[in-house]
């Protein structure tokens, strides 16, 4: 359970504004297994870097050691923190949403069916939402239900043939 492995401190770094949303209104709506109080500077972090991480956020003291959260669509995109700041973190779990989000309008859709048969081409073709997709206006828009939200990320996962290690944002959810 991820519950258990977060620090009192959770650093959630998410890529992108779609991702920056859903997780914006999860922790609003008390939805998660960690606070908006618990998140460093109480806010979602958009940064990619470990670097400008460091500079930014690891230079000042905590009272205990921190998780950080990266919410990305890339399983291969890295992030290790140098020795000088290492000791600070607890732990790093990547939550991969590639291609969670767009899954996450296709379920909402009903049109998961059709995906599996057109593929990726379902998101640009069918739901005519090519551009939107990952913009963080267009997620609150489309999911201000967040029951509909909630009910879709926990849809995915099922639908998900889980790779070993793989976190995804059901796994956040309470």
């Amino acid at each position: 359970m991820i519950e258990s492995s977060l620090s009192p401190i959770v650093a959630c770094i998410c890529e992108g504004g779609a991702e920056t949303a859903i997780i914006d209104m999860l922790v609003d709506n008390n939805l998660l297994v960690f606070t908006r109080e618990q998140m460093l500077n109480e806010e979602v972090i958009r940064c990619r870097s470990a670097k400008v991480f460091e500079q930014r956020y690891l230079r000042k003291e905590f009272k205990s050691k921190i998780t950080v959260l990266r919410v990305l669509d890339s399983h291969s995109e890295g992030f290790r923190l140098s020795l000088a700041y290492e000791h600070k973190v607890d732990n790093i779990i990547n939550v991969v949403t590639s291609p969670e989000i767009e899954m996450l309008l296709i379920l909402a859709e009903d049109k998961y069916e059709e995906y599996m048969k057109k593929s990726s081409s379902i998101c640009k073709q069918v739901l005519k939402m090519k551009d939107k997709i990952k913009s963080r206006e267009f997620v609150r828009e489309y999911f201000a239900d967040i029951d509909m939200l909630v009910s879709t990320i926990q849809e995915y996962k099922k639908k998900r043939i889980l790779k070993k290690g793989e976190i995804y944002l059901a796994d956040l959810l309470k």
